[in-house]
């Protein structure tokens, strides 16, 4: 039979797994199980068994459970509330005003947290009440939330630019390094947009609050101390070369559960359900991981990959259409599966296409992270739609409204860094040149 036909079927077989509703392991296992059994003579349990161990038996996903066990501690800290009161003071001068304040408290949440759907939690459970109750623009209110809760996925520690990184086995410290930029940048885009919205809306601002003496914003400004300290800490030793991204992620655990304990929200029950949130976490992002491993391996079997990128190159596509054409299809692909299923399902398949089209493979984990993103905020399966949906009560449909021009500046974001590679590839070269 053609390549092409497997390959089709293959493809049919995956979305009519995932379209019963089981798991996304479950379904990668069953269609990996039948492309071993059906089309290459190789015994397929000896190779699940062998490909199993061999994605779980990996250094660098040691990482990953610490992260996000840190991400679970201070999820149920004070620590938006302390990043709320340090930011607001500074931000009432600009305008925009503490619409802001939901666009650095997310960028700095994101540093400590990884997850985009626990930073769009944490920073909208203290932020959104807050903005209400001053008379801000709810349209803006939440769209500011629903796109800066993103940069979870990009600014390091990044869950999914570990499981990017254990995939295509590139350097998870190389990774983390190449997301700040592009994560400032999105940052300053979106503060931007704010602000040239709040002075051509200047009916739908509140009034302008009291301005602040300095000592006072300074004191205020005290309480954003810990945090910072804690970014230094994961970030800096990794920049440093003092620890390596699982040496770090440890740290962060020790000093998140320091600054738990400073705050008075370190008990039992907070530490049971933070240790708990995130045990389920890493075992289904394991589990995915050990599917998409043996997805690879059969796919090597058959020779689909190959030939796929074969097909690709004998197109003579130019990289900025293949670029283009892969947006498309990840967007696509992101409304119906959360960003880990998407990067642990297409790595197999894609990879051979980038490597052929010559693009750096560290450059495209930060492309393939922020396309990534606009898929958060795109129905019906935005994960950072859901959490607001059921903070807001609005339905879904509305979030994604509210935060579609977000999403614009989002796809700004991939054309900038297309255009200048050096934004996600000149602090991994800093570093390796160090």
């Amino acid at each position: 039979m053609d390549l092409s036909v497997i390959a089709l079927l293959l493809g049919l077989g995956m979305l009519a797994a995932l379209a019963t509703g089981i798991w996304v392991a479950v379904a990668l296992f069953s269609v990996a199980l039948a492309a071993m059994f059906f089309l290459v003579s190789v015994p397929a349990g000896t190779v699940m068994a062998t490909t199993v161990w061999g994605a779980a038996n990996s250094w660098d996903l040691t990482a990953l459970p610490m992260f996000i066990w840190m991400g679970e501690i201070l999820f149920r800290s004070r620590l938006s509330e302390d990043m709320f009161a340090g930011l607001s003071p500074w931000m009432r001068n600009l305008p925009g005003r503490l619409l802001h304040v939901n666009i650095l408290g997310c960028g700095i949440f994101a540093a400590v947290s990884g997850s985009s759907a626990a930073t769009t939690a944490t920073i909208g459970r203290m932020s959104l009440p807050e903005l209400r109750q001053r008379g801000y623009d709810e349209r803006m209110a939440i769209g500011t939330l629903a796109g800066s809760g993103t940069l979870g996925l990009l600014i390091p520690p990044s869950i999914i630019l570990i499981v990017y990184g254990a995939a295509t086995e590139q350097s998870i410290a190389r990774l983390f390094m190449a997301g700040v930029l592009p994560g400032a940048m999105l940052c300053v885009l979106f503060m931007g947009y704010v602000a040239i919205w709040a002075l051509l809306n200047r009916q739908k601002m509140p009034e302008q609050e009291e301005t602040m003496p300095v000592q006072e914003k300074l004191w205020a400004t005290l309480r954003l101390l810990p945090v910072i300290g804690l970014i230094v800490g994961i970030i800096g030793s990794i920049y440093a070369g003092l620890a390596s991204p699982t040496e770090a992620a440890a740290i962060g655990v020790m000093l998140s559960l320091l600054l738990s304990w400073a705050s008075g929200t370190l008990n039992r029950t907070s530490f049971v359900d933070a240790l708990m949130g995130a045990t389920r976490t890493s075992c289904m992002i394991a589990f995915i991981l050990a599917g998409a491993a043996f997805l690879t391996v059969a796919m090597g079997y058959t020779g689909i990959p190959r030939e796929l990128a074969a097909w690709i190159g004998s197109m003579n596509l130019s990289p900025y259409a293949l670029l283009i054409a892969l947006t498309l299809f990840f967007v696509v692909l992101g409304c119906f599966l959360d960003g880990i299923s998407v990067v642990v399902l297409t790595t197999s398949v894609i990879l051979p296409m980038v490597e052929q089209a010559g693009m750096d493979l560290i450059w495209f984990g930060i492309y393939l992270v922020l396309v990534v993103e606009m898929s958060q905020i795109t129905p019906p399966v935005g994960f950072n739609l859901f959490v607001l949906q059921g903070m807001t009560g609005h339905n879904i449909f509305k979030v994604a409204k509210m935060a579609l021009p977000f999403f614009l500046l989002m796809i700004l974001a991939i054309v900038l860094i297309v255009a200048f590679p050096g934004l996600a590839l000149w602090l991994p070269q800093a570093m390796q040149g160090g």
